[in-house]
């Protein structure tokens, strides 16, 4: 399951990660924000973020203005790794590397088109598991 969630800047372009997501029978939840109107981002990123660190979802994707703010906002949760990937090269390496398990996303920075192409990279992308990917990420999730 693939959780989501935008601020009103990413609302256009999350619907358009759904249309993506139902034709090819990828389960999903939104969290919101579900319209154009103005909301405060970290409300949605931490949503996403809660639901991927306790477990009811595998991976999420966040979409705001730029993905920066709400990628902040969803790194405050313990457990989360997101990134923002404007491009299939990071969201490959990242999920390879990093083993990220939220993509963030500018809708102001890339179009439907190269969004798309993210996300299927990054859904379909596995943590490399190499034993220096293993322990940088676990470096990660210390204090």
């Amino acid at each position: 399951m693939i959780a989501l969630g935008n601020d009103q800047a990413g609302f256009g372009l999350k619907q358009e990660v759904m249309r993506y997501l139902d034709e090819h029978d990828i389960p999903y939840k939104d969290y919101g924000s579900y319209s154009e109107e103005s909301v405060d981002y970290p409300v949605y990123a931490k949503k996403v973020a809660h639901a991927v660190a306790d477990g009811e979802c595998e991976k999420g994707i966040l979409i705001c203005g730029t993905g920066i703010g709400i990628s902040i906002a969803a790194n405050k949760v313990k457990g989360v790794r997101a990134a923002l990937c404007h491009d299939t090269f990071s969201a490959e390496a990242t999920r390879q590397h990093n083993d990220a398990n939220i993509l963030a996303m500018g809708a102001r920075v890339i179009g439907p088109g190269l969004a798309v192409k993210i996300v299927e990279t990054f859904l379909h992308t596995d943590f490399s598991n190499a034993e220096r990917h293993a322990r940088r990420v676990a470096m990660l999730e210390e204090e």
